[in-house]
């Protein structure tokens, strides 16, 4: 190959768990609790995501209901939210799951390919670090 350098795939994963009921949690409900998290607001991180309130709405409710459990909680006194202890623990540990997985399948690639191998944020570091040595 060419340029080979510059040749250096990255490994991509999307982890979810779901069930007989449906989508129990994954990368977008992840997103969407980060996003409330940061926000105060299940609208504006919705709005955040590109998707729509009802969308967003939806999916948080499904997920909640195959729990059994909250994962958000309005706050009183103003048109917003914040995450459960729950919540907090999922995103967490969801955090924590897909870094594990993700290590694990690029030490098992760099074992199994013959080309460097990186993880996703390994590749973004190598390339903002390129664009800033231009």
């Amino acid at each position: 190959m060419s340029g080979e350098e510059e040749f250096c795939p990255r490994v991509r994963l999307n982890l979810w768990l779901d069930t007989e009921e449906g989508m129990l949690f994954g990368l977008g409900r992840a997103q969407l609790l980060e996003q409330i998290e940061k926000q105060g607001s299940l609208n504006k991180a919705a709005k955040e995501l590109g998707m729509s309130y009802r969308a967003a709405w939806g999916r948080l409710k499904n997920t909640e209901e195959v729990l059994g459990d909250s994962l958000v909680l309005k706050t009183r006194g103003r048109k917003g939210c914040s995450l459960t202890p729950l919540g907090e623990r999922v995103l967490e540990d969801y955090r924590q799951w897909v870094q594990e997985v993700e290590n694990f399948a690029v030490m098992t690639a760099r074992k199994s390919f013959p080309w460097k191998i990186t993880s996703f944020e390994e590749d973004m570091e190598r390339i903002k670090n390129k664009k800033e040595e231009e």
